[in-house]
């Protein structure tokens, strides 16, 4: 029996010829061929306002954009994230859409000492960062401290895991066969739900 797979589409160009929609179509595709159901959100696509204060963030209502994509994870086991690496981070698109979306009361109630319970527990997800320069760079030189960063404190936070990654770095360099051999990854990947 296959897994409800959410896909969540983090470039915040709605133009699909970006490398980052052909790595998730190369997921979808990998996941619907071996009996996974597939969802996608767009978030480029998506409308909603930022959020601007604390309040707003723990007592405001999510709009219904949000509502609907809150839906779409409490349904989903396993959830892909898509994005390019910008300024060293996620772009800050995305970044707003994940604060409407991780609000306290749909991904965890704040318990003692600060701490939240964990309502997302169960829920595997994946990361697939792109990125100009060479992984190798960013794994050695950065550490992969974004990417670290929203794995630990926001995926794990919230209860997901295990969480695991994809940096395909050098996005702008290698012709089309090194394309093609990263788009069949995606695929092998989603044929796995992994």
């Amino acid at each position: 029996m296959g897994k409800r797979i959410l896909l969540i589409q983090g470039h915040p160009d709605p133009n699909r010829r970006h490398f980052g929609y052909a790595l998730s179509a190369a997921y979808a595709e990998g996941a619907r061929r071996s009996g996974h159901e597939v969802t996608e959100i767009d978030v480029a696509s998506t409308d909603f306002p930022l959020i601007r204060t604390a309040e707003e963030f723990f007592d405001g209502e999510p709009p219904s954009s949000i509502a609907e994509c809150q839906q779409s994870i409490s349904q989903a086991q396993h959830v892909v994230f898509f994005y390019p690496l910008w300024l060293g981070d996620m772009p800050a698109l995305l970044k707003g859409f994940l604060e409407q979306l991780f609000r306290p009361h749909f991904c965890g109630q704040k318990v003692k000492l600060g701490l939240f319970s964990h309502l997302l527990r169960g829920k595997s997800a994946r990361v697939v960062v792109t990125m100009g320069m060479p992984a190798f760079v960013y794994r050695l030189f950065y550490r992969s401290h974004s990417l670290r960063s929203f794995e630990r404190n926001i995926l794990g936070l919230v209860g997901f895991g295990p969480v695991r990654h994809t940096i395909i770095g050098g996005i702008e360099q290698g012709g089309t066969r090194r394309q093609s051999c990263r788009l069949r990854k995606m695929e092998r990947l989603g044929q796995r739900a992994r």
